[in-house]
């Protein structure tokens, strides 16, 4: 599949799409998301480039947005972590992110308040991509994405495809009361505006593949085991932790 054109994104920041933890914080190799061509991107290491200035993560960390009216979103919007996901509906390894990995982290940390997820479509992979997109925000119109999110992302669902009856369809498995509705915001300029934001958004990162996160600003690429999660996770905590209890960060 040939390379997506790139929106020109008004803030470009830095993102390395084969960094894991871009400071190199753990060990662990990297199988990462499909590479936009649809074929497997293989494993990288951990770079040994050298830690990125803090401003950056700082920078970066900025990007959440912290909306208590964002539908596409949850955990608390105080929430000392927040993890934001760059994601397509039809990306195998964000399927397996959201199967495997990602109800793990809702028990574990945003149900004690820890974390915040918000995520950010990024569909790279076509047409059905960009429609799949446009239906998740708006099921979330009717507070139905993170049960959009879990039909569309079931074992066997993106083969399928999404096409439009079937969109409809995961929008019924997803509990929309009003399909009509779902149709015509489906549809929608608004639809396709909040998704071309998503996407300038990962474009003006540098993100290139899918999935990629950034938590607390410091960036994630591929569907990592949980094990790389709960450590950004918890030390993204611990270092909020610390500078909110003085102030500074502790000495």
């Amino acid at each position: 599949m040939p390379t997506p054109t790139r929106p020109t994104s008004k803030k470009p920041l830095a993102f390395g799409a084969a960094v894991v933890l871009a400071a190199g914080l753990l060990g662990f190799v990297s199988y990462r998301a499909t590479a936009p061509d649809g074929t497997p991107s293989g494993t990288t290491a951990v770079s040994t480039t050298s830690e990125p200035d803090a401003d950056m993560y700082a920078e970066l960390a900025e990007l959440a947005r912290r909306d208590a009216g964002d539908k596409l979103a949850q955990g608390r919007t105080d929430a000392p972590v927040v993890l934001i996901e760059y994601a397509d509906f039809k990306c195998g390894y964000c399927g397996k992110f959201a199967r495997d990995t990602e109800p793990a982290l809702i028990k574990k940390y945003v149900a004690d308040g820890t974390l915040r997820i918000e995520w950010r479509n990024f569909p790279i992979f076509g047409k059905e991509s960009e429609a799949a997109a446009r239906a998740s925000w708006a099921a979330g119109r009717q507070d139905r994405f993170w049960a959009f999110h879990r039909a569309a992302y079931a074992e066997g669902a993106k083969e399928k495809g999404f096409g439009k009856d079937r969109l409809r369809a995961l929008a019924q498995q997803a509990g929309v009361k009003d399909l009509d509705r779902f149709v015509r915001d489906t549809d929608s300029k608004a639809a396709a505006d909040a998704v071309g934001k998503d996407q300038e958004q990962a474009y003006g990162i540098g993100a290139t593949s899918t999935p990629s996160f950034l938590i607390n600003g410091r960036p994630v690429a591929g569907a990592q085991p949980m094990a790389v999660f709960t450590q950004a996770i918890e030390a993204a905590a611990a270092e909020a932790a610390n500078v909110g209890s003085a102030g500074d960060p502790a000495k």
